[in-house]
């Protein structure tokens, strides 16, 4: 097993939404127009502004879904069911990126 495949196995869970391990999304070089770079893989990507809200939550210690949707909600006009179905999706986006 690769280092990439145990930061895969390791995905952890927030709330019912599955984000790759806190160590890759950790490792992820974020810019304030939403770039994406991981100097790991050397992928990179663009998200908007809700996406980049996201990383940065969890970079800053988000760890389970209620502690996201408050994040987004400080920065976000949006009912909390609203944020939570995007950051579902979301969640999905990004480990199709990391597979």
């Amino acid at each position: 097993m690769t280092t990439h495949d145990s930061e895969r196995a390791a995905d952890s869970t927030m709330g019912e939404a599955q984000f790759p391990s806190p160590a890759v999304v950790g490792r992820l070089a974020l810019s304030g127009s939403g770039f994406v770079f991981d100097p790991v893989s050397g992928a990179s990507f663009s998200v908007n502004a809700s996406g980049l809200a996201v990383l940065r939550a969890i970079q800053a210690g988000a760890a389970d879904m209620g502690a996201i949707v408050q994040s987004l909600g400080a920065e976000f006009e949006a009912a909390p069911a609203v944020l939570e179905r995007d950051v579902m999706e979301f969640a999905g986006r990004l480990r199709e990126a990391f597979r």
